[in-house]
């Protein structure tokens, strides 16, 4: 019977996004899942691994990350100083291969969740590099001769920050999900997870506040969810309640804005509207 992912109590998933990680389940095909910053696609692959019971193998990508590092690397360098002190390792290769992580998730005895998370910050050759190995799920080994082949297919969640556009035919083997910015509704389910009991009121006013500050023109960094999650997080530390959020016209920005905006240019925005608004008085 095909494992089925329904959303678990720590993580809020609308329907379409529970569909299109059921859908690529079945199809045995990765999920890429794209959309903002701070909008829960890392977290997604762990809430999956969660409710089905799985263990996860997470691969990060950085700018510097090589396709090959995720199969294997043979480190040529120690076998050439063990063949100088005469070390007996070096008559066998193998002993210098590094197992990268889908090499784990391949011969792991039990199906796995395997995240390739931001495949984007890599060169953009790197997809393309990986397309018959995700698709046949298996690889050669040149130095030994072996052929690493999955013993069962992982769960393959790739997800992407949009910063670059991927191979069309990278994007043909995947099933492919955008993450859309919470609607009001949605982002209060997902606050409730977070912090249970919050007072509606201080609720109301905060988020108020923030989808006026992510929806004004001009802004170069919009604020995630997990700044948001973070903002009310300080908000509650403070005891603040809704009569203290209320801006008295001197300031544009809101109480404790670090949490929400990342850059000086965003802030001056801001202090250019206040300073706008008391001269138009």
């Amino acid at each position: 019977m095909t494992a089925r992912f329904d959303g678990t109590t720590d993580y809020v998933s609308t329907d379409d996004l529970t569909m299109a990680v059921n859908a690529a389940i079945t199809l045995e095909r990765p999920l890429l899942v794209k959309g903002e910053p701070g909008t829960g696609k890392t977290e997604l692959a762990r809430q999956v691994a969660s409710a089905l019971g799985l263990e996860m193998i997470e691969w990060s990508i950085k700018s510097t990350t090589r396709a090959q590092q995720g199969l294997y690397e043979y480190d040529a360098v120690s076998r050439l100083r063990d063949s100088q002190l005469g070390d007996e390792r070096v008559n066998d290769v193998a002993n210098y291969i590094r197992k990268g992580k889908l090499w784990q998730a391949f011969e792991a005895d039990h199906k796995t969740v395997l995240l390739i998370d931001e495949i984007d910050k890599a060169d953009i050759e790197f997809p393309n590099d990986l397309l018959q190995e995700l698709d046949r799920m298996e690889f050669h080994v040149y130095e030994t001769g072996e052929t690493v082949r999955a013993r069962q297919r992982p769960i393959v969640i790739i997800t992407s920050n949009n910063e670059k556009e991927l191979p069309d035919a990278f994007l043909r083997r995947c099933f492919f999900h955008y993450i859309k910015f919470p609607d009001h509704e949605t982002l209060r389910q997902i606050v409730e997870v977070h912090h249970p009991g919050i007072k509606r009121a201080l609720l109301d006013t905060a988020l108020t506040q923030f989808y006026e500050l992510r929806d004004q023109p001009g802004l170069k960094k919009k604020p995630s969810t997990s700044e948001v999650l973070d903002w009310l997080k300080l908000l509650l530390a403070e005891d603040l309640d809704a009569a203290d959020l209320k801006r008295d016209g001197a300031s544009a920005l809101p109480r404790l804005h670090g949490a929400l905006l990342k850059n000086e240019q965003d802030v001056h925005l801001f202090e250019r509207l206040a300073f706008m608004a008391r001269r138009g008085r």
